[in-house]
Parts: C-alpha cells; sequence; structure tokens
C-alpha cells in the first residue's frame, strides 16, 4: 500500500506517497512494486513530481527494448510518462474531480500537489473505495461493464498472452477455459508477481521477469490459480466496487445465471460511475423531476 490516507470529508486520498528519482533503476521500481503492493510509482526532483511508472510502462518498455541491459542499468527518465495530471490539495470535492480528468483522459491516477510539492496521490483505487461506501444501490453492473472482452485461453502460452496485452493496450485478459467459462484473469501484476526474478533475489536480467523465448514453453495455466473471482450482471455497481477494494483487483469477470461470460467489470467503469454520479446529482438540483 501507499501509506495512511488523508480524508476529505467522507471521502479521502493517499498521503505519504512512494516515489524514486529518475535516476533510480527498473530494479528500484519493481522492488518497491512487488514489496508494498502498489502498480505505479511517483517519480519526484526537488520534492516536486516529475513522472509516473506504473507496471505496463516496465512491461512494455521490456518487451520493445533490444538492449541486452540489465534492469539495475536501466534508468526511469528512460521510460517514465512525463505527461503528469496533477490536481490541488485545495481543489473542491477533489475525487469528483479526479473522476471527471481519469474518465475523460483515460488514466488511472492523479498527484495532489500543494504548490507543486507532491502532497499526495488519487487513483482508480482510491474512487473505487469511495463508489462502495457512498453509492449503494444506484447502478447494477450491467449498467457499466464492458462487453468487449478480449480472452486467452488457460492452454495459450505465456508469450502469447503478455503479447495481447501489448497488442490491445490492455492491463488484463479474461482466461477461459475451451468452453468459454472464465477461470482467471491474467496481467501484468501476474507476470511480475509470478516472476522468478522476485524469488531468486539475486537476478536482474529481464528474462527472469518477463521471459520471451523461455515462455514459450510456459502457458497461462502456469500462473493462473483455481480460484475466480465473479459477479452477476444483476448485482449492484457498489458491490462489484467493494470487491475490487476487498481483493485489490481492478476488474472481475461478469456472468450470467449459467455462469457464461457476458463482459467484465473494471475500476475504469467504476470510475465513470462515479463521474456520472455526480452529473446526475447536478441535474436533479435544476430538475426534481429528472430521474
Amino acid at each position: 500500500m501507499y501509506g495512511r490516507k488523508y480524508c476529505a470529508g467522507n471521502m479521502s486520498y493517499t498521503k505519504n506517497v512512494i516515489t524514486l528519482h529518475p535516476d533510480s533503476s527498473i530494479h528500484d521500481a519493481l522492488l518497491l512494486m512487488n514489496n508494498n503492493d502498489i502498480k505505479r510509482i511517483v517519480i519526484i526532483s526537488d520534492g516536486n513530481p516529475v513522472g509516473i511508472v506504473t507496471e505496463r510502462d516496465i512491461g512494455k518498455f521490456l518487451q520493445n527494448d533490444k538492449t541486452s541491459r540489465m534492469l539495475n542499468q536501466i534508468h526511469l527518465d528512460e521510460i517514465m510518462s512525463r505527461n503528469l495530471f496533477t490536481i490541488s490539495k485545495d481543489q473542491d470535492e477533489i475525487l469528483v474531480q479526479c473522476a471527471i480528468r481519469m474518465d475523460a483522459f483515460q488514466i488511472s491516477s492523479i498527484v495532489v500537489v500543494d504548490e507543486e510539492k507532491l502532497e499526495g496521490i488519487v487513483t482508480k483505487s482510491d474512487l473505487v473505495n469511495n463508489f462502495s461506501k457512498l453509492f449503494t444501490g444506484l447502478y447494477k453492473v450491467k449498467d457499466y461493464m464492458n462487453t468487449n472482452i478480449i480472452t486467452c485461453r488457460k492452454s495459450d502460452s505465456l508469450l502469447f498472452a503478455l503479447n495481447m496485452l501489448n497488442r490491445n493496450k490492455i492491463s488484463r485478459l479474461v482466461v477461459t477455459d475451451n468452453d468459454g467459462k472464465p477461470v482467471g484473469i491474467i496481467s501484468y501484476d501476474t507476470f511480475l508477481r509470478n516472476s522468478p526474478y522476485f524469488r531468486s533475489g539475486a537476478e536482474n536480467t529481464r528474462e527472469y521477469l518477463l521471459p520471451k523465448t523461455s515462455a514459450r514453453g510456459l502457458f497461462v495455466n502456469d500462473v493462473v490459480g483455481n480460484e475466480l473471482l465473479t459477479i452477476g450482471y444483476n448485482d449492484d455497481l457498489a458491490k462489484a466496487a467493494k470487491l475490487m477494494s476487498e481483493y485489490k483487483i481492478s476488474g472481475i469477470p461478469v456472468v450470467n445465471e449459467n455462469g457464461d461470460l457476458e463482459g467484465v467489470v473494471t475500476a475504469t467503469d467504476i470510475v465513470r460511475a462515479y463521474h456520472e454520479v455526480k452529473i446526475h446529482a447536478v441535474i436533479q438540483r435544476n430538475d426534481p423531476h429528472f430521474a
């Protein structure tokens, strides 16, 4: 986790953000992500946020980089995103404003600043957690789930799954059996958490992290467990948000009464709903007959 939460009214964002510097390495970032169970790290210089690095940034870079450098030789200023979205800590309705911007710009976090100095961070996880507490009974999962599902099978190679993530610019794939029934989810997080890189403690080579050639002998079934969390399409969207918060996940397969895959609901969908709750509230204030 990042650190303690700062509460603004009934809503909170994360303070005490874990950070690194531009000259820190991919090795440094991965160890911090793994040890603190986080997916992104804010990069600072002289106390000012200058970029951000995510698991997906690292995975995509390592797949495309053709050099043979070790992970502790690749600096974060080479891969970090400099297109940093920030918001003042004094902004009214800060989480609502963050939801609006995340939805509009398709981003997963916004850095909170106090006169350009790092103050905290708002992530999709923060919005999902707040949505689960504040907006029960407003929407059903089917109102916001994504039915355009990209899947892979348990029998597919890890290399195929990783290429699918990169090619489609997505963070997760729903894993199905040969009958199309959902049996798991695979993401960048799956690759990084199951990598022998973290278990060896001594290797800094990317082959241990996201193997390219040896992965041809490994299959999705080798890293995806047998237990899968699902949700029904008629369930409360706030229930989906609560499950995401409790299990620290960012997507849940949606099934019908027969267990067939109908879609997937993600943190991105919850953020969109968070944004639209505010829109509906404004309309209702101006038009009491609006439903």
